[in-house]
């Protein structure tokens, strides 16, 4: 299956909950590469390839996660990029 690439917004209460490292630590075991980082708006931003199924799994378990904190999801089709080869979260 050829890897696919999403740039995911998460908004609402998602900054100093533990958000990027529980993010980190579920696109590794999924498989996935890309990045996760706050913006400035108080909002996260993660940028991940890989397979469509591993994604969803990915954004399912972090929505899983953070019920009570996430209120909105954005996600939109990327541009895979095919130098990445891991998972960080960045600043």
């Amino acid at each position: 299956m050829a890897d696919i690439a999403k740039n995911i917004i998460f908004s609402g209460r998602v900054q100093g909950v533990g958000f990027r490292f529980t993010a980190l630590n579920i696109a590794n075991r999924c498989g996935l590469k890309g990045y996760v980082k706050n913006l400035h708006d108080g909002d996260v931003e993660m940028c991940v390839q890989g397979p469509q199924d591993m994604i969803d799994i990915c954004i399912s378990e972090l929505q899983e996660s953070f019920a009570g904190s996430i209120s909105h999801i954005d996600v939109e089709q990327a541009q895979v990029i095919p130098e990445l080869v891991d998972f960080k979260i960045t600043f």
